[in-house]
């Protein structure tokens, strides 16, 4: 069992937070040995369900060609292995997309603030494209705890995304956790059957997404990429740092507040996979979780 890529599980990003970093742009797409399975995936979606994971506006066919672009440029400079051309018809965004293990969404201020205008995303954290299609950003995040219209960090994300500058892009992690390894879950949490009480951590899986952000320079609208990566949660065991992830995943857990907890899909599974990463924790690791507590 590889070693996942990121952990932000691991107490380095605190959940339910911006926590937006300076991205180098060297880093912005990081293809890997699952390539051509996340590809494989994509292009499976798009024959069956296109329409679930593609969406843009009239009027925004230049951003996509600029986020393109972009791309192909990217790709073309760190990553020629996996550059290929795709001459076909089919939108701009949704070619792009098509190239990497990414999602694509495309951002477009308007009055009322910034609104996804356009997206090819196949790989989705239970969420539906097409109900987000259109709306702002303080929709999209209506049921985020703390991230609603009229809070605090919808106002910091509109600043953000005014603020961003072409030449510094940036990114954030993510993370959940969901009994399946499927990349396409489209469902809500809050709509699938309730978790079975008896689990193992091989039969858990944390999801962890890699955001970036970059500001287009021609048509100002924002690309926002997403990549996902799917572990069981087990490999925090065959890990080197094991008993210290293990508690700092455990607190995590055992820090988020009702709703918070509720949004994860966590409500009913939590207690118990507290109990299963403090199993991993030897004895000599619990005076780190003290002092991790008093920070």
């Amino acid at each position: 069992m590889k070693r996942p890529t990121y952990m932000p599980y691991d107490g380095s990003a605190r959940p339910f937070t911006i926590g937006l970093m300076p991205l180098d742009p060297v880093r912005w797409i990081e293809p890997d040995d699952d390539l051509n399975r996340y590809l494989a995936e994509k292009a499976r979606l798009a024959n069956e369900r296109f329409d679930d994971i593609f969406v843009a506006e009239e009027g925004t066919e230049t951003a996509q060609e600029e986020a393109l672009d972009l791309l192909l440029a990217h790709l073309a400079e760190r990553h020629p292995a996996t550059h290929r051309q795709d001459i076909s018809a089919l939108p701009p965004l949704f070619k792009a997309g098509s190239l990497v293990q990414d999602d694509l969404v495309l951002m477009r201020r308007k009055p009322d603030g910034w609104h996804l205008v356009a997206a090819h995303v196949a790989f989705p954290s239970s969420w539906s494209l097409r109900e987000k299609f259109g709306r702002p950003m303080h929709e999209i995040h209506a049921d985020v705890p703390g991230f609603g219209e009229g809070t605090r960090n919808a106002a910091l994300i509109t600043r953000i995304f005014d603020s961003l500058h072409v030449a510094q892009p940036v990114e954030r992690l993510n993370w959940s956790i969901n009994t399946t390894a499927d990349l396409f879950l489209p469902v809500s949490k809050h709509r699938r059957p309730p978790y079975a009480e008896a689990f193992t951590l091989e039969e858990r899986f944390v999801r962890v997404e890699r955001q970036t952000l970059h500001k287009l320079a021609v048509s100002g609208d924002i690309l926002f990429t997403i990549r996902i990566y799917i572990d069981p949660i087990a490999v925090v065991a065959r890990h080197p740092r094991a008993a210290e992830i293990a508690v700092r995943f455990a607190d995590q857990l055992e820090a988020l507040d009702e709703h918070q907890a509720a949004y994860k899909g966590l409500t009913l599974q939590r207690d118990e996979l507290v109990r299963k990463l403090r199993a991993l924790c030897s004895a000599d690791i619990w005076p780190l979780r003290r002092e991790r507590s008093l920070l």
